[in-house]
């Protein structure tokens, strides 16, 4: 243990090792008592300059002018013992350490949370343009696509001159009263037998017809477009004539109450 600098305890000596854990009390107690001698140190001070102020307050009156020297004297030389001891300018410099230890994590992290912040907005003003450039394409890929089917459109008219006839008749149907799967059928130009009830967008009701057979027919009248045929009968047609009996049998039934009250009369 020599050459470390470490020498053996003296044989019979009543000196005993002291262990790590009662080092480390130890100095928490003189830290302890440390702390409590600066907070002594800081009172007395703060009673010092008290009492020095009031010292000042009362040199200034007469009753005290005999003492003022001495007392004046007396408490300078105290505080100039408090803040000139040592221990207390170590205990400031400690603190003082400290504060501007302090003040330098606070600035730390005051620029960490700023490059936090740069970086935030770096991204979301990424994601804002990438979110930009992914609806513009979207967009691009959207009027592609409809131009395609524009083109698609002309030249189905073109090459199918019925097309968009078969389009007008299939809303026809569809407004007509007939059912998605019914009205495919008609469009495919397939008989199909129907009974229940009809609208017509020209007398703004419902007609109601037993088991009848419709057809998509060519309009006799003109043959470049498309009509709906009910029992070989063009809808619009059958649609007038049961107004026109439905108003006959309004009319019908009127006439007698008309007739009645007139012999009353």
């Amino acid at each position: 243990m020599a050459k470390y600098g470490l020498q053996r305890g003296i044989r019979g000596s009543e000196a005993r090792h002291t262990t790590t854990a009662q080092y480390y009390r130890d100095l928490k107690r003189q830290t302890g008592e440390l702390e409590a001698n600066v907070r002594q140190l800081q009172t007395a001070q703060q009673q010092a300059e008290r009492q020095l102020d009031e010292v000042r307050k009362e040199i200034k009156s007469e009753k005290l002018e005999a003492a003022k020297t001495e007392a004046k004297t007396a408490l300078v030389a105290k505080v100039g013992s408090l803040l000139g001891s040592g221990k207390l300018k170590a205990d400031n410099r400690t603190l003082q350490s400290e504060v501007a230890a302090r003040d330098e994590n606070i600035e730390l992290l005051q620029r960490q949370m700023q490059r936090q912040q740069e970086e935030h907005s770096r991204q979301l003003m990424e994601l804002q343009a990438k979110h930009r450039r992914e609806m513009a394409d979207k967009e691009a890929e959207h009027q592609k696509e409809v131009s395609f089917l524009k083109s698609v459109i002309q030249k189905a008219k073109k090459w199918f001159p019925l097309f968009q006839e078969l389009v007008y008749m299939e809303k026809f149907c569809l407004k007509v009263g007939f059912n998605e799967k019914q009205t495919a059928t008609l469009i495919s130009g397939k008989p199909l037998f129907y009974e229940g009830e009809l609208y017509s967008e020209e007398h703004k009701r419902k007609f109601k017809t037993e088991r009848a057979g419709f057809q998509v027919v060519k309009d006799p009248k003109d043959k470049s477009k498309l009509a709906l045929a009910i029992n070989r009968q063009l809808i619009g047609e059958w649609f007038k004539e049961q107004f026109n009996k439905l108003f006959s049998s309004i009319r019908r039934t009127v006439a007698p109450h008309r007739k009645d009250k007139g012999l009353g009369l």
